[in-house]
């Protein structure tokens, strides 16, 4: 918990005072803006979700079995690096000031990105290695924040900047992406868990 507060601290800071440098652009090259803010939180995730993974490589929940420890571990780093993207997202939104329904969006987005590419890359990393964990992280947060731009491209935004909801856009841009990379992110953290508490219990 130390380890993500001490994330948290700078970027929601560095988020809160950011609209005092800039502040998101009329519909025109707001398109461009959101991008280039969700990849930034992104990239953020998977750092926290880096440093955090690291601080595990020694043992969390000593009081659970090898195989309970492993998936307790997985859990809390996804849960801290989803928790700290969420504030610093909220922070950076209203400073750039974002129209409400543009901020959940943005929220919505940078929510769902952080948790799939903490859970990918730490259960790459210890089915495989960290290299393979950030690649197929990077991977899937690219997929991720591609089909939120091209939903924004096809769609558009509301006069005032706002988030044009079309539910059959979604349904055909968007959920489909969103499903995959759910299902890469639960099944690498879930295989990656058990091989991780196969090898505690074997060194056991």
């Amino acid at each position: 918990m130390g380890r993500a507060v001490v994330w948290l601290v700078p970027a929601a800071t560095a988020g809160a005072v950011s609209g005092l440098v800039v502040s998101a652009p009329s519909t025109s090259g707001l398109l461009g803006f959101v991008t280039i803010h969700l990849t930034l939180l992104v990239a953020l995730g998977l750092a926290v979700a880096w440093d955090l993974g690291r601080a595990a490589s020694e043992p969390w929940f000593l009081h659970l079995s090898p195989m309970a420890r492993g998936a307790a571990t997985a859990a809390s780093i996804v849960a801290m690096t989803t928790g700290v993207v969420a504030l610093v997202t909220l922070a950076s939104s209203a400073a750039l000031r974002y129209e409400p329904s543009m901020q959940f969006l943005q929220l919505l987005s940078a929510l769902d990105i952080a948790w799939v590419t903490a859970a990918t890359f730490v259960g790459l990393s210890w089915l495989w290695s960290r290299r393979a964990g950030v690649g197929a992280a990077v991977g899937v947060a690219a997929l991720c924040v591609w089909s939120i731009w091209n939903y924004l491209r096809i769609v558009g935004f509301a006069s005032d900047g706002g988030w044009i909801v079309d539910g059959a856009a979604l349904f055909r841009h968007v959920l489909p992406y969103d499903t995959a990379a759910a299902a890469i992110a639960v099944t690498t953290l879930v295989l990656g868990a058990r091989a991780r508490g196969l090898r505690r219990s074997t060194a056991a």
